[in-house]
């Protein structure tokens, strides 16, 4: 089939003129909701373990091959709601996992896709597994070896935060990397 080699260009094309259109300094680099006004304590240390939400991550900060032997501290990226597309302001927590991974062959990552509870079930967990295979394919397009990543969704089952409201919906529309 010859248009297989084709769709890859494109893809790798795409990601190019995407990582060079969307360089702006907008976004934040910490996985923090970028607008999202306030961080009350509300939800701070609830079953959040390893969401990877931490402040001053070293991530574009020049800090070079001492980041690539480590697991990049941020470790959870954030969705539009009912979309899988990748926004730009994660593009850099995308680049650093794929760096720490095509630099440490050995590591492996789960792709944990998440929606906030929206939709039916089915549907839910349909659309986290397009958001961490979206994912899967940003790594793949930067050299990392398919066999080093695994996806999974669970949908609207496992939230990073309880309620019916947008602050929680967002919250809960992401996708998390389980080294």
């Amino acid at each position: 089939m010859q248009f297989k080699p084709y769709a890859r260009s494109l893809a790798v094309a795409f990601s190019l003129a995407l990582v060079a259109g969307c360089s702006s300094t907008g976004g934040t680099q910490d996985g923090s909701m970028s607008g999202s006004g306030t961080t009350s304590g509300s939800g701070a240390g609830t079953s959040g373990a390893g969401t990877g939400q931490v402040s001053g991550s070293g991530l574009g900060d020049g800090s070079g091959q001492m980041a690539d032997s480590r697991i990049p501290e941020v470790r959870t990226i954030y969705f539009a709601f009912d979309s899988d597309a990748i926004r730009p302001e994660f593009q850099s927590v995308l680049n650093a996992h794929a760096r720490f991974l095509r630099n440490n062959p050995n590591a492996n990552v789960v792709l944990q896709g998440h929606t906030d509870e929206r939709g039916t079930r089915e549907y839910n967990l349909a659309l986290g597994e397009r958001r961490a295979g979206a994912v899967e394919e940003f790594l793949s397009v930067q050299g990392v070896s398919p066999s080093q990543v695994e996806v999974v969704s669970y949908g609207e089952e496992r939230p990073a935060a309880r309620g019916s409201n947008e602050e929680a919906y967002a919250q809960n529309r992401r996708v998390v990397f389980a080294y």
